[in-house]
Order: C-alpha cells, then sequence, then structure tokens
C-alpha cells in the first residue's frame, strides 16, 4: 500500500513538471509569435530600426507586447494568425489593443486558429496616436492549468491517503504478529491453572482464538473469522476433547438464529479445519452419526 501511495507521488510529480515544461515550451512561442507579429507591423508601418520591446506574461494565460507608435490594425489579425500558424499555436484566443496610459480597451477580437479567415470586428476604424499594448489571451489554457491543477491535487491527496492507510496496515499487522507469538504454541507454566475462559485469548494446540476480533492465529499466522466461524470454533474450544453432537452444536452456537440445519455445521465445521490446517496438534475429529469432538495435542 505504501509502495502505491509511492508510486502515485512519483506520478504526480512527473506530472507536474511535465504540464510547467508544456507551459514554458507554450509561453516560449507566443513570445515568438508575438515579436513575429509586432515586427510586421512595424515593418508596414515603415519602421525598420525600433526595438522591440520584451514580451510580458501579464497574468497566468495573457501575453502582451508594447507598441510605442501606431500601427495599422487591419493588418493585425491576418499577421497574428499567421505567426500563430508558423509557431503551431492552436485554440481560441482573444486580442485587445488597450491604451499605455489608460489601460482603456479601445480595439479588440475574438478569434479561433482554425477559423483564420473569419471576419474581425472593429476593422477600418482610425486609430488615435499613441502608446498601445497588444495582449493577446487563451480562455482554454486557463482553463486547461486549472484542471491540471486540481488532478494533480487529487493525484497528491490520493497518494497521502493510501499513505496513512499503508501505515494504519502495518501497524496492524505489527499488532498481530506480536499476539500471535505471545499466544502461538502451549500456555505458559505460569498460567497453566487457570482455565481457558479466564485466559485474554482461547489457547489451544499451537492456536489461540482472539473472540473479540474475530481473529484465529495458527503458528503465528493471523486469519480472519466470520461471526459464525469464530463462534463454532469458541464453543469446540470451551469443550475440547468432548463429543458434541450436531443438535447441541445447532442449538448451543446457532439457536438464537434460527440455523438448525445439521449441513451448516459440516460446512463450517470443513471450513475450520482449512484455517486450522498447518497446526498439526490440533484436529476437529467426525464421530459418524454422531457430531465433532475437538482434539489437541
Amino acid at each position: 500500500m505504501i509502495s502505491l501511495a509511492g508510486v502515485l507521488a512519483i506520478r504526480a510529480v512527473t506530472l507536474e513538471q511535465q504540464s510547467r515544461l508544456e507551459a514554458d515550451r507554450f509561453s516560449e512561442q507566443v513570445n515568438l509569435a508575438l515579436r513575429f507579429t509586432a515586427h510586421r507591423l512595424l515593418v508596414l508601418a515603415g519602421d525598420r530600426k525600433s526595438a522591440i520591446p520584451p514580451v510580458q506574461e501579464d497574468e497566468p494565460g495573457t501575453w502582451l507586447i508594447r507598441m510605442e507608435q501606431n500601427f495599422n490594425y487591419d493588418s493585425l489579425p491576418p499577421i497574428l494568425s499567421r505567426a500563430f500558424e508558423l509557431h503551431r499555436i492552436e485554440g481560441r484566443y482573444n486580442v485587445s489593443v488597450v491604451n499605455c496610459q489608460t489601460d482603456y480597451l479601445t480595439l479588440g477580437y475574438a478569434a479561433n486558429t482554425t477559423q483564420p479567415s473569419m471576419e474581425v470586428p472593429c476593422g477600418g476604424r482610425e486609430q488615435t496616436a499613441g502608446c498601445y499594448n497588444l495582449r493577446v489571451s487563451f480562455p482554454d489554457r486557463n482553463t486547461m492549468a486549472a484542471e491540471a491543477g486540481q488532478n494533480w491535487l487529487w493525484v497528491i491527496a490520493l497518494a497521502f491517503i493510501l499513505a496513512i492507510y499503508g501505515v494504519y496496515i502495518g501497524f496492524r499487522n505489527l499488532k498481530n504478529r506480536r499476539i500471535a507469538n505471545k499466544y502461538s504454541g502451549a500456555p505458559p507454566d505460569n498460567v497453566s491453572e487457570k482455565t481457558v475462559a479466564e485466559l485474554p485469548m482461547l489457547l489451544f494446540g499451537q492456536s489461540a482464538l482472539d473472540i473479540s476480533n474475530q481473529k484465529l492465529f495458527v503458528k503465528g499466522e493471523a486469519k480472519d473469522l466470520t461471526y459464525r466461524e469464530a463462534k463454532l470454533l469458541q464453543f469446540f474450544c470451551r469443550h475440547t476433547g468432548q463429543l458434541l453432537s450436531r443438535d447441541l452444536i445447532l442449538q448451543s452456537v446457532w439457536g438464537d438464529e434460527g440455523i438448525l440445519v445439521g449441513r451448516s455445521v459440516d460446512v463450517f465445521v470443513s471450513r475450520l479445519r482449512k484455517l486450522l490446517k498447518s497446526d498439526d496438534t490440533v484436529r476437529i475429529a467426525n464421530v459418524h452419526g454422531i457430531g465433532y469432538r475437538l482434539d489437541v495435542s
């Protein structure tokens, strides 16, 4: 269980790293595409000397580049579409032309790389001279990033839960082993005069029955019992060496449950024999036509 949690944690870290690498690659491609677009717009405006300012990631999923002089807005859609095609950028995107001083939106449109020839709003309108930020955002990228972050958190949470559960299972198994080591084999000399009923467990042969937890320990190995298996084995342990008829077993063990079929005894005895198979000091003997007897050597 703990190893599975470790695998999930490693997988989550790997996915998170892959997501970051993909985000860095996409950001680099957008950066190049916007620089290409700014260059072409300046060339069309007759400017081949001005330095192109760096592209800024204004917020997650949004990039902008500063244009210090006017540009031909009608040329922007085809140039930007071509730049995205060259740099293999796909999906929906929103374009905004924002005044540098006021941060007011003056022009803009929404587009899709699968429909580059669509009609762009605000085309043919005059643009007031000034400084403008050309801003491009990708709404689908924000959604994908949010979902990837949630998936990563879910994987980490699942790994943490599995790790805690694995620790719990480990401590429980350790406890079972300690109990089994303590109560496997014959009772120690200092409790030899006590009756079986007075012991914290019912001891017989190289086995022990933990009634409250419905567990059987056979030579140190813990085995889970059903409620009815535990009741039947307890009855046998209380009457070791005594011949018990099927009717007596049915009435004493399951009479309050309404189980009064002799075949039921045979089925549960068969299950107990399989569970006790490795303890060669214990045998549930079948006395033909009468019933069963638990023999302990």
